[in-house]
Protein backbone atom coordinates (compact mmCIF):
# COMPACT_ATOMS: atom_id res chain seq x y z
CA UNK A 1 0.00 0.00 0.00
CA UNK A 2 1.23 3.24 -1.31
CA UNK A 3 0.21 6.65 1.37
CA UNK A 4 1.07 10.06 -0.27
CA UNK A 5 1.26 13.12 2.11
CA UNK A 6 1.35 16.46 0.37
CA UNK A 7 2.77 19.72 2.20
CA UNK A 8 3.60 23.33 0.91
CA UNK A 9 0.39 24.57 -0.21
CA UNK A 10 -0.45 28.62 0.33
CA UNK A 11 -1.27 31.61 -0.74
CA UNK A 12 1.24 34.02 -2.81
CA UNK A 13 0.33 36.95 -5.24
CA UNK A 14 0.72 36.80 -8.91
CA UNK A 15 4.11 36.39 -9.85
CA UNK A 16 5.37 34.42 -6.99
CA UNK A 17 6.45 31.14 -6.61
CA UNK A 18 5.80 27.93 -4.10
CA UNK A 19 7.43 24.16 -3.92
CA UNK A 20 4.79 21.72 -3.36
CA UNK A 21 6.43 18.36 -1.46
CA UNK A 22 5.14 14.84 -1.51
CA UNK A 23 6.42 12.42 0.66
CA UNK A 24 5.57 8.25 -0.20
CA UNK A 25 5.67 5.68 1.89
CA UNK A 26 6.58 2.32 -0.32
CA UNK A 27 7.60 1.66 -3.55
CA UNK A 28 8.22 4.27 -5.38
CA UNK A 29 6.15 4.81 -8.77
CA UNK A 30 5.37 6.98 -11.79
CA UNK A 31 3.88 10.30 -9.85
CA UNK A 32 2.19 13.05 -10.54
CA UNK A 33 0.58 16.48 -9.67
CA UNK A 34 -3.01 16.86 -10.93
CA UNK A 35 -4.93 19.99 -9.47
CA UNK A 36 -8.55 20.77 -9.42
CA UNK A 37 -10.41 24.60 -9.08
CA UNK A 38 -13.35 25.45 -7.73
CA UNK A 39 -16.49 23.96 -10.35
CA UNK A 40 -13.92 22.46 -12.70
CA UNK A 41 -12.95 18.99 -13.30
CA UNK A 42 -9.25 17.70 -12.12
CA UNK A 43 -6.56 17.94 -14.70
CA UNK A 44 -2.85 16.95 -15.03
CA UNK A 45 -0.50 19.86 -14.04
CA UNK A 46 2.92 17.24 -14.13
CA UNK A 47 4.29 13.63 -14.34
CA UNK A 48 7.53 12.28 -14.09
CA UNK A 49 8.39 8.22 -14.24
CA UNK A 50 10.81 6.74 -11.89
CA UNK A 51 13.79 7.28 -14.07
CA UNK A 52 12.66 10.82 -14.75
CA UNK A 53 10.98 11.35 -17.79
CA UNK A 54 8.58 14.35 -17.42
CA UNK A 55 5.36 15.42 -18.65
CA UNK A 56 4.01 18.78 -18.46
CA UNK A 57 0.39 20.26 -18.76
CA UNK A 58 0.52 23.22 -21.67
CA UNK A 59 -0.87 25.57 -19.18
CA UNK A 60 2.10 25.31 -17.11
CA UNK A 61 5.55 24.62 -19.24
CA UNK A 62 8.31 26.75 -18.60
CA UNK A 63 6.72 27.47 -14.97
CA UNK A 64 6.54 23.87 -13.25
CA UNK A 65 9.33 21.99 -13.00
CA UNK A 66 8.17 18.26 -11.54
CA UNK A 67 11.13 16.37 -9.54
CA UNK A 68 11.75 13.56 -7.31
CA UNK A 69 14.54 12.29 -4.47
CA UNK A 70 14.45 8.78 -5.00
CA UNK A 71 16.25 8.11 -2.30
CA UNK A 72 13.57 10.31 -0.11
CA UNK A 73 10.52 8.67 -1.83
CA UNK A 74 9.81 12.50 -2.34
CA UNK A 75 7.97 14.24 -5.37
CA UNK A 76 8.40 18.15 -5.69
CA UNK A 77 6.37 20.73 -7.89
CA UNK A 78 8.36 23.95 -8.10
CA UNK A 79 6.19 26.31 -9.12
CA UNK A 80 7.04 30.10 -10.77
CA UNK A 81 5.16 33.10 -12.31
CA UNK A 82 2.06 31.75 -10.75
CA UNK A 83 -1.35 33.27 -11.91
CA UNK A 84 -4.45 33.48 -10.33
CA UNK A 85 -5.87 30.76 -12.63
CA UNK A 86 -3.57 28.15 -10.71
CA UNK A 87 -5.60 28.65 -7.96
CA UNK A 88 -7.08 24.95 -7.10
CA UNK A 89 -5.99 21.92 -4.68
CA UNK A 90 -3.23 20.24 -5.91
CA UNK A 91 -2.95 16.23 -5.62
CA UNK A 92 -0.32 14.38 -5.69
CA UNK A 93 -0.50 10.63 -7.53
CA UNK A 94 1.17 7.42 -7.79
CA UNK A 95 0.86 4.52 -10.79
CA UNK A 96 2.81 1.69 -11.68
CA UNK A 97 5.67 2.32 -13.56
CA UNK A 98 4.80 1.82 -17.33
CA UNK A 99 7.57 3.41 -18.80
CA UNK A 100 5.97 6.73 -19.84
CA UNK A 101 2.76 8.95 -17.90
CA UNK A 102 0.75 10.89 -18.78
CA UNK A 103 -1.69 13.30 -17.28
CA UNK A 104 -4.83 11.00 -16.79
CA UNK A 105 -6.26 10.63 -13.64
CA UNK A 106 -7.47 6.61 -14.40
CA UNK A 107 -3.31 5.85 -14.77
CA UNK A 108 -2.92 6.72 -11.03
CA UNK A 109 -4.08 4.30 -8.12
CA UNK A 110 -2.80 6.23 -5.04
CA UNK A 111 -3.82 9.73 -3.98
CA UNK A 112 -3.13 12.19 -1.36
CA UNK A 113 -5.41 14.47 0.40
CA UNK A 114 -4.50 17.77 -1.62
CA UNK A 115 -2.83 20.83 -0.15
CA UNK A 116 -4.42 23.90 -1.36
CA UNK A 117 -2.75 26.83 -3.83
CA UNK A 118 -4.34 29.97 -3.92
CA UNK A 119 -2.92 32.90 -5.93
CA UNK A 120 -4.27 36.78 -5.61
CA UNK A 121 -4.00 38.85 -8.03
Amino acid sequence: QVQLVESGGGSVQAGGSLRLSCAASGITYSMGWFRQAPGKEREGVAAITRVGTTLYADSVKGRFTVSKDNSKNTLFLQMNSLKPEDTAIYYCAAGRDRGWVRLVSNDYDYWGQGTQVTVSS
